[in-house]
């Protein structure tokens, strides 16, 4: 397997914590974004989108992160991180499109202005990353796990931007289920750190 990917990108890091808590060996091949490697020709043709990860596993590309964690879980039959029965499934589900949408246009957004330099409305990105942690904040509380009682892709899913928020200025401090879960993702067997930036909260 082939990963490709960027080292400061949650998206590329979700998917190679789940590589690395699932034991899967698999290359790292960096992506250039600032040099916009993405965009060339030849990225182009594995994932039109212009956008990493990108898991390629002998003739079969999976572009996105998410699609990436679920791809794992059934290639390798890891029914303990992806469930079979409908609810189980869907209760997973449920916080993959969290990943996808309110942390990715909360936290994540937020930290890409500080890491990134993009041009979006960091007021606006803050104050979302605090309703999603908020809710995060309250679904852990009293459990270990956001959708079982075990970890599964969702925590996956949810790790890295959530960990690196303070980088876009999203203070943790009042969201102690979010920080205690953090530890427990941390501590898992096989956990592969997120690269820090020096910027935001965390400067």
């Amino acid at each position: 397997m082939k990963l490709y990917g960027h080292p400061l990108s949650g998206h590329s890091h979700r998917a190679w914590l789940f590589l690395s808590l699932l034991g899967q060996p698999a290359e790292w091949i960096d992506v250039d974004l600032l040099a916009r490697a993405q965009k060339t020709p030849e990225f182009l043709a594995m994932n039109p989108f212009g956008q990493v990860p990108v898991l390629v596993d002998g003739d079969t590309v999976i572009s996105d992160s998410n699609a990436i964690l679920v791809y794992l879980s059934k290639k390798l039959g890891r029914t303990d991180w992806l469930p079979e029965s409908p609810a189980a499934a869907a209760a997973v589900q449920r916080w993959l499109s969290v990943a996808a949408g309110d942390l990715a246009f909360g936290p994540a957004r937020a930290r890409i202005i500080t890491v990134f330099k993009a041009p979006y409305d960091s007021k606006e990105a803050i104050e979302r990353a605090h309703v999603v942690l908020k809710r995060l904040d309250d679904a852990l509380a009293g459990r270990a796990w956001i959708a079982a009682d075990h970890p599964t892709i969702a925590d996956v899913a949810l790790y890295s931007y959530t960990a690196r928020a303070p980088e876009g200025f999203v203070d943790l401090k009042d969201y102690a289920n979010v920080r205690q879960w953090l530890a427990r993702v941390e501590a898992l067997p096989g956990f592969a750190p997120f690269q820090t930036t020096a910027v935001g909260l965390a400067a």
